[in-house]
């Protein structure tokens, strides 16, 4: 399902016009991505969680040669489904 998709589920399910549950769903996602950049967790209970973690430095090997790598730590973003969700789709 892309973005498209899931405007035009919400403008159904919501009685919104496409625009509106545009706006919605980009406010939705605007807000989960500075709350992440700032390094807070957003929780919706039933869903999931989305928060950042810092991965650690590491060692790894050029594919090519073989020669090992420094491979910098950064920081990534990871999604846990909650007890809901996870009962769902199983």
């Amino acid at each position: 399902m892309n973005r498209a998709e899931i405007v035009a589920r919400m403008a159904r399910d919501c009685g919104l016009t496409k625009a509106d549950a545009d706006r919605a769903l980009g406010a939705f996602l605007d807000n989960v991505a500075r709350s992440l950049k700032k390094g807070e967790k957003v929780k919706l209970v039933g869903f999931g969680m989305f928060d950042v973690y810092r991965r650690k430095p590491r060692v790894g090997r050029d594919p090519y040669t073989g020669a090992p790598l420094k491979i910098p730590g950064r920081r990534v973003t990871r999604f846990t489904a909650g007890k809901e969700l996870k009962a769902l789709v199983k």
